[in-house]
């Protein structure tokens, strides 16, 4: 790696490690207050409300340490990336790993269910999430408007998503668990996991991944929504729909829709056709 590209990747070392270092002072000044209010757990006035808060402060420490181990975790793998080269880590791997698979993703929603944003942990993941995108229908879409989780397996998949599931599953993909990504006042968007381990619904460690992405990663103080440049905005194909447009009189909308049809016409991804049609591809 040249030395600019080596010296920008110990930045991003650094800020994961400080990011990481603030969360762990947090999850001790959470779990602090917990046992404060545990002392006073027993008092005869108010007992149950000092259990209350405590477990409430208890809840926030794991959160907080959960994104601690994840910053940490990203650290550590891009250090290793800076000094042995190879594929540039993303965030979401790390995600992945905490939850005991290899593929995982996110994806950002608007109040009509329009896919705004995606990160993604592997190549599979990515292709589910633009499955998603080009199709209309899948487990992000549909955690995200229900606000539940919602998790699929075996053949139930393509049952239950005619378009959606058979392409999943051509990617090798047996199961999906997706969870909402909410705050008081809406539903952001989704975490989707790929072939989850059996005992993962309900699991300590997806509460506690899906409310560090939540509370913290993505909304926190240090919130960082890019992933550390790992989330797309599908910047090209936005370009391509507009240059698209222009080039056969048509409207935006329909001109996405053409490049929708046309990646899964050709079994490849929104992005692929994008740059073909921002390279001047005539046949399209």
């Amino acid at each position: 790696m040249e030395r600019k590209g080596y010296d920008e990747a110990l930045d991003v070392v650094a800020t994961a490690r400080e990011r990481a270092a603030r969360a762990l002072e947090r999850a001790e000044r959470a779990t602090a207050a917990a046992e404060r209010h545990e002392r006073r757990a027993s008092d005869p006035e108010g007992g149950e409300f000092h259990a209350q808060i405590a477990e409430t402060h208890r809840r926030s420490a794991a959160c907080h340490r959960s994104s601690a181990a994840l910053h940490a975790s990203f650290a550590d793998r891009t250090l290793v990336w800076a000094r042995d080269k190879g594929i540039r880590p993303r965030f979401m791997t790390g995600v992945a790993d905490a939850l005991g698979t290899e593929s995982a993703a996110i994806t950002l929603v608007d109040s009509a269910q329009n896919q705004l944003a995606v990160a993604v942990s592997d190549e599979p993941s990515l292709a589910a999430q633009d499955l998603e995108y080009v199709l209309g229908e899948g487990p992000c879409r549909e955690a995200s408007y229900r606000r539940q989780p919602v998790h699929s397996a075996g053949q139930e998949i393509e049952r239950r998503w005619p378009g959606y599931g058979p392409g999943l599953t051509s990617l090798g993909i047996t199961s999906v668990l997706a969870v909402p990504l909410e705050t008081r006042t809406g539903c952001f968007g989704a975490l989707s996991v790929f072939d989850p381990r059996p005992d993962l619904m309900g699991s300590a460690d997806l509460a506690e991944v899906t409310a560090a992405l939540t509370r913290i990663v993505l909304l926190g103080p240090d919130a960082d929504p890019e992933l550390y440049g790992g989330t797309d905005h599908r910047e090209a194909v936005q370009q391509a729909s507009g240059a698209l447009s222009v080039r056969i009189d048509c409207s935006v909308g329909d001109a996405l829709a053409l490049i929708k049809a046309r990646a899964f016409a050709e079994e490849t991804t929104t992005e692929a056709i994008a740059r073909r049609i921002l390279d001047g591809d005539p046949y399209l």
